[in-house]
């Protein structure tokens, strides 16, 4: 079974995959004229505003949401492992990744701001969405639904956990081992693992509101704590701090684990930790409430800059500047290229990140990092839950019931369980072809919607104009001439006739 799921992520995984990544975003940098640059302070700005509705939620809370995503195992675990398998230089890609896919968030979440809809008291988009109403192919937006579902129900929640699984183990070692029908497994993985399942019943039942009103609060403190730490380990170490960045920027073109292996784990661990393309986004970006598409593209661009460029790269720092870590080659297969400690360490676990806290902080770096792992990897688990809910609520519009919300539930619930409990290896592969099915799907959908009628860009030049000239910031799709933007159409009747009946001179 293994040989095949590496078979399978293989072929998901080429080179064609890689570049169309880097190609994508590059792509729409250059038409954005570099958006993710120019317009970095109205990201900060748009971050605050406090617009929210019974039907959606604020800016900060889609953002909140969508790192909830992004902020995850990739960032401590998923970094080790990019590192272990594709040496420092892979993270110079994970940068490449993360400057050039703020673009590609920005037209993705805008084109899932543009297209969503009202449904069922609450809002829905997502690339299923817009593949259905900009570009008009049911066909292509039924196969990202049921990709997504399969995916975040499936295919990724087993990542999540089975990172909190090895980092409890890391920190309180296995306990008494316990005999199960997927094999002897710790007291204290089991004790997580209830934990977890106790606590996600309880939220994924309450709807985006209760999962926003948890992320907005867990998400930016896990993440503002774990910075801090790791810049204390970067001022304890400041004099190593000039070699480190070296060796990522001359490693990237001379990798130590070859250049494949270093730009293949850096855009793919990139790309699976920041989701810039992969569109899982643009779902927590229509769920906002904005007085304009492109203001929630333009916050889900800095939450790319969050996720890689703070997160990730604090979980780098601290395992380069402890030196905290193996790479293995990839031929001759499993020899080390470099080995820094024990070589039983698991490569693709956050071993090497809390073994670099450990060596600063001792005992307390270490139970940090797993307290950290299990918030980033729980609220992961929240949004990947929000996802397939999403894909669904589009299906249904074909195949009525409630059924497969219920049984979605369930799945995500069994496969939190299965991922605790087996290899980091065989889990991170089938999560990778879960990324790299829907990355496949929406790279290619967004860049022929950019073709067939450029939404996204109109967008930003329409935010652009508005913003230059003052006053208040509405969004008229068909004036822009985007058509099918249905809920922007009826809100704008709806605010003009609002404007109306208070001052019959005065229409929107």
């Amino acid at each position: 079974m293994e040989a095949f799921v590496s078979a399978v992520n293989d072929v998901v995984w080429s080179n064609a995959l890689i570049y169309l990544c880097l190609g994508a975003g590059l792509f729409y940098s250059v038409l954005t004229r570099f958006a993710q640059v120019r317009h970095f302070k109205e990201m900060c700005k748009l971050l605050f505003s406090p617009n929210t509705s019974e039907k959606g939620i604020s800016s900060f809370q889609a953002l909140a949401v969508s790192l909830s995503g992004r902020v995850g195992v990739g960032n401590i675990a998923g970094v080790a492992a990019a590192i272990g398998f594709g040496g420092p230089g892979a993270i110079f890609w994970m940068w490449v990744v993360a400057f050039l896919g703020a673009s590609t968030a920005y037209a993705e979440s805008t084109l899932g701001q543009i297209y969503k809809l009202e449904e069922d008291g609450q809002y829905r988009g997502g690339p299923a969405y817009y593949f259905d109403r900009c570009l008009g192919q049911k066909w292509l937006a039924v196969l990202f639904a049921v990709s997504a579902i399969i995916a975040c129900g499936v295919f990724l929640p087993g990542v999540q956990a089975n990172a909190v699984g090895n980092a409890f183990t890391q920190v309180f070692g296995d306990g008494t081992m316990v005999s199960t029908s997927f094999g002897d497994v710790g007291s204290f993985k089991l004790v997580a693992l209830a934990i977890i399942l106790i606590v996600l019943a309880f939220i994924i039942f309450g709807g985006i509101k209760r999962i926003a009103n948890f992320t907005q609060i867990v998400v930016p403190f896990m993440a503002l704590g774990y910075i801090v730490l790791a810049l204390i380990v970067v001022f304890i170490n400041l004099d190593k701090i000039p070699g480190i960045f070296s060796l990522i920027i001359g490693d990237a073109f001379t990798a130590q684990a070859g250049f494949g292996a270093a730009i293949g784990w850096g855009v793919k661990r990139g790309i699976y930790s920041n989701e810039a393309g992969q569109g899982t986004g643009p779902h927590a970006a229509a769920a906002a409430e904005v007085d304009h598409p492109a203001q929630q593209g333009l916050v889900q661009a800095f939450s790319v800059y969050v996720d890689t460029l703070f997160v990730c790269t604090a979980t780098a720092l601290m395992i380069l500047i402890t030196q905290q870590y193996n790479i293995v080659g990839e031929l001759p297969a499993g020899q080390f290229i470099v080995q820094n400690v024990d070589a039983a360490t698991e490569v693709g676990s956050a071993a090497f990140t809390q073994m670099s806290l450990f060596s600063v902080f001792g005992g307390f770096g270490e139970a940090f990092v797993g307290i950290a792992l299990f918030f980033f990897a729980f609220t992961t688990i929240l949004a990947y839950y929000f996802i397939a809910e999403t894909n669904i609520a589009y299906l249904n519009r074909y195949f009525k019931g409630s059924i497969p919300l219920v049984a979605v539930k369930l799945v995500i619930m069994f496969m939190v369980a299965y991922g605790m409990v087996n290899s980091s290896g065989y889990i991170w592969t089938i999560g990778d072809i879960g990324v790299g099915l829907m990355a496949w799907i929406n790279i290619l959908g967004i860049l022929a919607i950019f073709f067939v009628a450029k939404p996204a860009l109109t967008c930003l030049s329409d935010y652009e104009d508005q913003k230059k000239k003052g006053g208040e910031i509405t969004f008229d799709p068909v004036k822009l001439g985007i058509k099918n933007a249905t809920f922007w159409e009826k809100r704008l009747e709806k605010q003009s006739k609002d404007a109306e009946k208070t001052d019959p001179n005065n229409l929107i």
